[in-house]
């Protein structure tokens, strides 16, 4: 079962979810230790292309994964009243727009000078040049701060899912752990 049914998630969007959230922990890492490395480490020039290449094809997974959201709708929400289904849309919510703020600001940061991204030496995403000034200060900055708003988000995501399951035990997270 490849697509969503309206109990269960299809293998898609599950292999997407899990490979969204094992590329944003190492990212976070990544760039966490990034920010410690001088001129002369051997990874200097290295880390941030790895960064910046990982970082464009989680853009484009997760513009998949929006655009999948539409051809199979995820199963209905379990939940046991109105507020628990608002708020775990409006959580779901902050965590995409959380994400597309992080992509877009690391891309605005590594374009800032006019240069392109090289993602893995396979292809080269243009750049749009300086839009506005100090482009890659402020944008290094949102992409910092929405970081820890995202990693604040997935605690948040995962207690969830352990509450349903562990407290409710309900099949929210069982859903998203196995497909047939």
């Amino acid at each position: 079962m490849y697509k969503n049914t309206p109990e269960k998630f299809g293998r898609i969007s599950v292999s997407i979810h899990w490979i969204s959230a094992i590329v944003i922990f190492t990212l976070f890492g990544v760039g966490f230790w990034m920010v410690d490395l001088n001129y002369y480490s051997e990874w200097y020039r290295t880390a941030p292309h790895y960064h910046k290449s990982v970082g464009i094809l989680l853009l484009l997974l997760t513009i998949f994964r929006v655009v999948w959201k539409f051809v199979s709708p995820n199963p209905e929400i379990i939940a046991n009243n109105a507020l628990e289904r608002r708020a775990a849309h409006a959580g779901h919510l902050a965590l995409y727009l959380v994400l597309f703020v992080i992509l877009v600001s690391g891309y605005l940061i590594s374009t800032a000078d006019g240069r392109g991204i090289d993602v893995f030496n396979w292809f080269t995403v243009p750049s749009l040049g300086e839009l506005f000034n100090d482009q890659e200060d402020i944008a290094g900055l949102v992409h910092e701060y929405m970081a820890y708003a995202l990693k604040a988000l997935v605690a948040l995501h995962i207690l969830a899912a352990l509450k349903h399951h562990f407290f409710n035990k309900d099949n929210t997270l069982k859903r998203m752990l196995t497909f047939k």
